[in-house]
């Protein structure tokens, strides 16, 4: 089993990064591989909504950055965890822009794979981070991992993160929720028990 966990930050080592590793050493211990995957600090394209993703097999027409690697290692991912710091309280526009484009195309390899977001901030905007990052896990079928406390770390600098010793308990148990998780999908699946399949076609337009 292997987990995907990406750092929406700007920063190789920073914060996010710092809270990501806590969580990839609890789920390396419980024999999960864990794989942080950094999204760069170069200029990401937005989603231009231009469809043509629906015509390339799971795959973004623009190929000059990380998104299509994003999609096929999330084909290869049986778990997530989205981790962004807080920008004006809300997640960063980089992650932001690949999400938007990596799920719109690669939707396909994320649907009943459980997922976490988490965040890092000095002070405020968390919450706000963390419930725009959970969006895209609702509307995919995607199983939300919980922990027990909201997912968030705080401070300026990575060794201030260390000492967020409530921050990093939660992401430890976030870990060990995915791990279990991950472990209850996978007995489900030796019984016999598949994904169900959902409803498609209705769309609901609200002006007529």
């Amino acid at each position: 089993m292997k987990v995907l966990l990406l750092n929406g930050s700007s920063h190789l080592h920073g914060c996010t990064d710092t809270a990501l590793r806590e969580i990839a050493a609890v789920l390396e211990a419980a024999g999960i591989e864990a794989e942080i995957l950094f999204l760069g600090n170069e200029p990401v394209r937005d989603c231009t909504a231009c469809g043509a993703c629906k015509t390339l097999s799971g795959r973004c027409v623009f190929d000059d950055d990380i998104v299509n690697q994003v999609i096929a290692k999330a084909e290869a991912a049986d778990g997530f965890v989205f981790g962004s710091p807080v920008y004006y309280a809300h997640p960063s526009g980089r992650i932001l822009s690949i999400l938007d484009r990596v799920f719109y195309a690669g939707k396909h390899a994320f649907a009943h794979k459980p997922a976490a977001a988490i965040a890092s901030a000095r002070r405020a905007g968390t919450t706000a981070t963390l419930d725009v990052l959970q969006k895209y896990f609702t509307i995919s079928q995607m199983p939300v991992v919980s922990s027990t406390y909201w997912t968030m770390v705080h401070g300026k600098q990575p060794e201030d993160v260390l000492k967020d010793e409530e921050g990093l308990q939660t992401m430890r148990n976030l870990a060990s929720n995915m791990a279990w998780m991950l472990r209850c999908i996978e007995a489900g699946k030796a019984a016999g028990i598949q994904p169900p399949q959902a409803e498609s076609g209705a769309r609901t337009n609200f002006i007529r």
